[in-house]
C-alpha cells in the first residue's frame, strides 16, 4: 500500500467519526485520542491532533492525563472496555458439564463479537494486538488473561491427559474461529452480502462453533447440518 493510499484511508476513517460532542473534557478527549492514535497510530500521533479534534487546548491533556503515553493507555483501555462491552468470564453452575462451559464460554465471547463497536475501537485494538505496548498490559491483565485462563481450564478438563502444548493450541483455534466473526465481518459482507453475514445470528454462530468444535475433537457426534 503507498503512503497515498495510506493517507487517504486514514483521512476517510477520520471523516467517518466526526469530532465527538460536547461532553465531559476527560471523555471528550478520549474519544478523540481513540480516533487519532487508531488511524496514525502512536509516534504520527500527537498531543495537537488530539486536542484540535475534541476542540480542547493542549493544557487539557497535562490536567487530566499527565502526558502522550498516558493518554495512549487510557486511550487503550477504553478502545478495549468499547469493543468488549459487558463481557466477563461466566459463571458456571456446579452441575455443569465440561461441554457445556465450553458453549457458555464461546457464547459469552462471540456475544464480544456480534456486540455494535466503533471501528477506531476495533483498529486501535488490532494494531495493539499485532504489536503490543506497555498500554496492553493493563488490559491483558484485567481482562483477556482471565479469559484465557478460564478457556484453557475448560480445555484441560475436556483433556486431562493432552500436552500442554495441544490443549494451549485447542484453546487458540477456539478463540480464532470467534474473533473471525469480529475482525472479517466487513470483508465477509463485501463477499457474501450484508444481509447474509446479519443472518448469523449469535445463537446460530454458538451452536456452530460449539458443535464444530467438539466434533473435532472427539467430544461430541459427527458434526452435520444445524438442527
Amino acid at each position: 500500500m503507498t503512503e497515498t493510499k495510506q493517507t487517504f484511508d486514514s483521512m476517510k476513517l477520520m471523516n467517518e467519526h466526526p469530532p465527538v460532542p460536547a461532553i465531559e473534557p476527560r471523555q471528550r478527549l478520549l474519544e478523540a485520542a481513540e480516533v487519532v492514535f487508531a488511524t496514525k497510530g502512536y509516534d504520527a500521533a500527537t498531543v495537537r491532533d488530539i486536542c484540535e479534534r475534541a476542540g480542547m487546548n493542549i493544557a487539557a491533556v497535562n490536567y487530566h492525563f499527565g502526558d502522550k503515553e498516558r493518554l495512549y493507555m487510557e486511550a487503550v483501555k477504553h478502545a478495549h472496555a468499547c469493543s468488549v462491552a459487558g463481557a466477563e468470564m461466566p459463571k458456571w453452575d456446579p452441575t455443569m458439564s465440561s461441554q457445556e462451559k465450553l458453549r457458555l464460554f464461546i457464547r459469552t465471547m462471540l456475544r464480544q463479537m456480534h456486540g455494535p463497536v466503533r471501528a477506531t475501537s476495533l483498529q486501535l485494538m488490532m494494531r495493539e494486538m499485532a504489536n503490543p505496548s506497555p498500554a496492553v498490559e493493563a488490559v491483558v491483565s484485567q481482562f483477556i488473561r482471565p479469559m484465557a485462563h478460564g478457556l484453557y481450564a475448560i480445555v484441560t478438563e475436556l483433556f486431562p491427559n493432552y500436552p500442554e502444548k495441544t490443549r494451549l493450541m485447542i484453546g487458540f483455534s477456539i478463540v480464532g474461529q470467534c474473533l473471525f466473526y469480529r475482525q472479517n465481518r466487513k470483508v465477509s459482507e463485501l463477499i457474501f452480502d450484508k444481509e447474509r453475514i446479519e443472518a448469523l445470528d449469535l445463537e446460530s454462530v454458538t451452536e456452530h462453533v460449539t458443535r464444530f468444535t467438539l466434533a473435532a475433537l472427539g467430544q461430541g457426534p459427527p458434526y452435520t447440518e444445524m438442527p
